[in-house]
C-alpha cells in the first residue's frame, strides 16, 4: 500500500538524515571509476586509452534504457514499503558485489581485460539504477514546500562531501598505499572497502527513509510509453533542467577522469590526487548553508548562475598550474569546490520542482519515470566525459603501461592531460550558464499538490 499523504510541511530529521546518507552510495559510485577506472585499465591492465574511454562509456549509455525502466516499474509499484523504499533495497543485495567485480584484477591485459571490466561495469549499471533512480524521486515526493526542498537536500549534500572525501582521498590513498602508483592488490582492497561502505549506506538510506512522507499524487501514470514521453516532450523546465545537468556533469567526468594523470604528469606526484579531492570536498561541505540562502536572495535560476561562474572559473584558472604550482593548483580546486556544491545543490532541488509541478498537474505519479530519463540521459552523456579524455590522450600520443613497464610520456600527452583537466571542461561549464537563462521555474509557477488527494 502507498504511505498517506501528510499536511505537515517539514519531513522529520531522522527522514533527512536517512535520505541523505544514501549519498553516500550515488556518489562514491560514480565518483570512484571516474576517478580511478580510466587510469586502471590504461596503467595496470594495459588497456589502450581510446578503448578504455570507450569501456568507461557504454555501460553508462545502458542507462538509456535501464533507468527509464526502472522508473517506471517504482512509479507502479504497491508495497507496505512504500513505491521506491523495495528498489533501494534491491540495489543495495547487488550493487556492492558488482562493484567489487570491476576492480578485482583477473590476470588479463589488453582487449580480454576491456572486455571483463566492461562486463562488470554494465553490471554495476544496473544494479546502480535499481537504488539510484527510486532514491532521486523521492524529494519531490516527501514536501510541496519550494524552498523547504532545498533545505532537505542540504542534508543530502553534506553527505555526498563526506562520500567525496571517501571518493577521493581514501579510495586513491588505498590504491597508492603500496607504492606511488598502487598495485593490483591495493586496488583489491580498495574496491572491497568501497562495497562495504556502499551496503552500509544503501541499508542506511533504506531503513532511515521509512518514516519519510508522501506528499505526491497517490496514483501512478499507467499510460504507454508513447503518451508519457509526448508528455514530458511538453514539459520544458524538465527538458531544460535535464539539458542543464548533463551540460555540467559531463565537464565534472572529464574532469574526475582526467584527475589522476593531472596529479601524476602536471604536478608530478600521484598522491597528489587525495589532496586536490580534499581541497574540492571541503567546500562541499561547509557552504552548503551559504547555497541555501542565496537560493532564497536570488532564486534557484540565480544562485545557479553563481556556481556556475565559479566553478568554470576556477577550471579556467587551473590552466596555469605549471607556472603557478601544485599550492595555487589546490587553490583553485577550492573555489571550483565552491562552485560545485552550489551546482549539486541547486540542480537536484530543481528537479525536485519539476517532479512536483508535473504530479501538481497531472495528477499522476510520474517521478519515477522523470527521474528515470533525467539519470538515463545525465549519465548517458557524462559518461562521454572519459571518453572524450581518452580520445584527448591517444591524440596527444599518451602511451598505455604496466607497473612492470613504467614509460616516459612525450611532451605532448602531458599537454593533453592539461587541456582535458582544464580547457575544454571550463568551456563546457561556462556554456551552462547561457542554458541556465532559459529555466523558467520560479517560486510564483510551482504550484502545491493537494495534500488530500
Amino acid at each position: 500500500m502507498i504511505a498517506p499523504a501528510v499536511t505537515a510541511s517539514t519531513v522529520p530529521r531522522s527522514v533527512r538524515l536517512g535520505y541523505g546518507v544514501g549519498s553516500f552510495c550515488t556518489s562514491t559510485v560514480n565518483a570512484v571509476p571516474g576517478l580511478l577506472l580510466l587510469y586502471y585499465m590504461t596503467n595496470f591492465m594495459a588497456v589502450p586509452a581510446w578503448l578504455a574511454g570507450v569501456v568507461v562509456t557504454v555501460p553508462k549509455v545502458w542507462d538509456l534504457i535501464v533507468n527509464p525502466l526502472v522508473g517506471r516499474w517504482s512509479d507502479r509499484t504497491r508495497s507496505r514499503w512504500g513505491p521506491r523504499r523495495p528498489w533501494l533495497l534491491a540495489g543495495a543485495c547487488t550493487l556492492p558485489i558488482a562493484f567489487f567485480l570491476v576492480f578485482a584484477g583477473p590476470p588479463l591485459t589488453g582487449v580480454p581485460a576491456a572486455l571483463y571490466v566492461g562486463a562488470c561495469f554494465l553490471a554495476t549499471a544496473t544494479a546502480y539504477a535499481l537504488f539510484e533512480v527510486p532514491y532521486k524521486a523521492m524529494p519531490g515526493e516527501m514536501t510541496h514546500d519550494y524552498h523547504e526542498r532545498t533545505s532537505l537536500l542540504q542534508w543530502r549534500m553534506i553527505f555526498i562531501g563526506a562520500a567525496t572525501a571517501i571518493s577521493g582521498v581514501l579510495a586513491p590513498a588505498i590504491v597508492t598505499s603500496q607504492g606511488d602508483d598502487g598495485t593490483l592488490g591495493s586496488y583489491r582492497l580498495m574496491a572491497a572497502t568501497i562495497a562495504a561502505i556502499l551496503l552500509v549506506s544503501m541499508l542506511g538510506s533504506f531503513f532511515g527513509t521509512a518514516r519519510a512522507p508522501m506528499t505526491g499524487a497517490p496514483e501512478a501514470d499507467r499510460g504507454g510509453w508513447r503518451e508519457q514521453f509526448a508528455a514530458i516532450k511538453g514539459n520544458s523546465a524538465f527538458i531544460w533542467i535535464t539539458a542543464l545537468a548533463c551540460t555540467q556533469m559531463l565537464a565534472v567526468s572529464m574532469m574526475l577522469a582526467a584527475a589522476p594523470y593531472f596529479a601524476a604528469y602536471t604536478i608530478g606526484t600521484p598522491k597528489a590526487t587525495q589532496t586536490l579531492f580534499a581541497a574540492l570536498v571541503g567546500p562541499m561541505v561547509l557552504t552548503m548553508p551559504l547555497w541555501v540562502w542565496l537560493s532564497k536572495r536570488f532564486d534557484k535560476r540565480g544562485a545557479m548562475m553563481l556556481a556556475a561562474l565559479l566553478f568554470g572559473g576556477g577550471t579556467a584558472a587551473t590552466m596555469a598550474t605549471p607556472i603557478f604550482g601544485s599550492v595555487y593548483a589546490h587553490l583553485m580546486i577550492l573555489l571550483v569546490g565552491v562552485g560545485i556544491a552550489g551546482v549539486q545543490l541547486l540542480l537536484f532541488s530543481m528537479l525536485a520542482d519539476v517532479i512536483a509541478v508535473d504530479a501538481a498537474k497531472t495528477g499522476k505519479r510520474r517521478a519515477g519515470v522523470l527521474t528515470g530519463l533525467w539519470t538515463a540521459i545525465e549519465n548517458g552523456v557524462s559518461s562521454f566525459g572519459a571518453l572524450i579524455f581518452g580520445i584527448i590522450l591517444s591524440l596527444g600520443g599518451f602511451i598505455e603501461s604496466e607497473p612492470s613497464r613504467p614509460v616516459e610520456q612525450p611532451d605532448s600527452a602531458v599537454t593533453a592531460v592539461l587541456i582535458g583537466q582544464t580547457t575544454i571542461p571550463a568551456l563546457i561549464i561556462f556554456a551552462s550558464v547561457l542554458m541556465t537563462l532559459r529555466y523558467r521555474l520560479t517560486p510564483p509557477v510551482v504550484p502545491a499538490p493537494d495534500a488530500s488527494e
